[in-house]
């Protein structure tokens, strides 16, 4: 691993000549082009890699939650009041851990395991898929509440990764019937002003009015929010932040490192590829998890599909 040179210091102060337009905060996500795209650009990473075989049954279940998220109905729908009211408190009006769930993401949980079930799969993921299938609806709704709210066990990991992919077709197809103006960045600017759950990593722009401003994609609702650069998304430190990168990689992926608080966070950089994906990119640089790991650093969040139970994420 090679250490990049640290940040520059300084506060960004808007744009300074003519043709740069203001960095729109928020951009809700698009159901229709949001997992077929991972899907694909799992596929493509897939080749040749270490994890190919893993990476392509993450591809199958991108494609089996863009079936489910054009297939069914819409997620939730929340009254302009209720937005409102919890914009102006700060608090995201999709809330992970409050939010009162319409039944409908159980609906795309059959669709995924329907969809899954026409595959090969080794005998722990379809003992799962049938565990998922003979589960009533209250059970369902407990493993929901524990995947969200931090208290799975590892003995439900397997299960968990078709429950996470259906809530995240609920919770983006909710998120996308929100207006993006009416939505305020939350104070704590590391997590989703839609469903206030962190992010699975930053993307650094390099294509639209904004180049070169830092996104961060959520790990639930898909919502992109603009997050300042040079800037810890843990503990707001800028002092000790640096780069690190693999030796020889051609720079696409790096981990964002505070030594204030001992975290990282990847960023991902479209100058590169401009292919780039925040989800496929995330599970495909696994490699960097571990080698930043080492190092002594925490990741900022765990992505929800290295979840392995009691809030510990697989990194081998």
């Amino acid at each position: 691993m090679r250490q990049a040179e640290a940040p520059p210091s300084g506060k960004w102060t808007g744009p300074n000549h003519a043709g740069v337009k203001a960095v729109e905060p928020i951009q809700l996500p698009d159901p229709a082009r949001r997992f077929i795209a991972t899907a694909q650009r799992l596929d493509k990473l897939a080749e040749g890699h270490p994890m190919e075989a893993w990476l392509r049954f993450m591809a199958m279940l991108s494609r089996a939650q863009h079936e489910a998220a054009t297939t069914l109905a819409p997620g939730a729908s929340l009254s302009d009041a209720s937005v409102n009211q919890a914009v102006d408190a700060r608090l995201p009006p999709l809330a992970a851990d409050g939010h009162e769930r319409d039944p409908s993401w159980r609906e795309a949980l059959a669709v995924l395991l329907d969809h899954v079930a026409r595959s090969e799969l080794p005998a722990e993921a379809r003992g799962a898929i049938e565990q998922l299938r003979g589960s009533g609806e209250a059970a369902l709704e407990k493993l929901a509440d524990q995947f969200l709210r931090g208290g799975l066990s590892a003995a439900d990991a397997a299960a968990a990764v078709y429950v996470a992919a259906a809530l995240q077709v609920y919770f983006t197809s909710s998120a996308v019937r929100l207006k993006a103006a009416d939505l305020r960045l939350l104070e704590e600017r590391g997590l989703c002003p839609c469903c206030g759950s962190p992010s699975v990593d930053g993307l650094i722009t390099a294509i639209g009015t904004t180049p070169g401003t830092r996104f961060l994609y959520c790990s639930l609702c898909s919502t992109a929010w603009n997050h300042v650069r040079a800037v810890c998304i843990t503990c707001g430190g800028t002092r000790r932040l640096s780069l690190q990168g693999i030796e020889g990689d051609p720079g696409l992926i790096k981990a964002e490192t505070c030594g204030e608080c001992h975290t990282y966070a990847k960023l991902l950089y479209q100058v590169q590829d401009t292919k780039v994906d925040p989800y496929a990119d995330d599970l495909a640089s696994l490699g960097l998890d571990i080698l930043v790991a080492e190092a002594g650093y925490a990741r900022h969040a765990p992505n929800p599909f290295l979840l392995v139970g009691d809030g510990e994420a697989v990194t081998d």
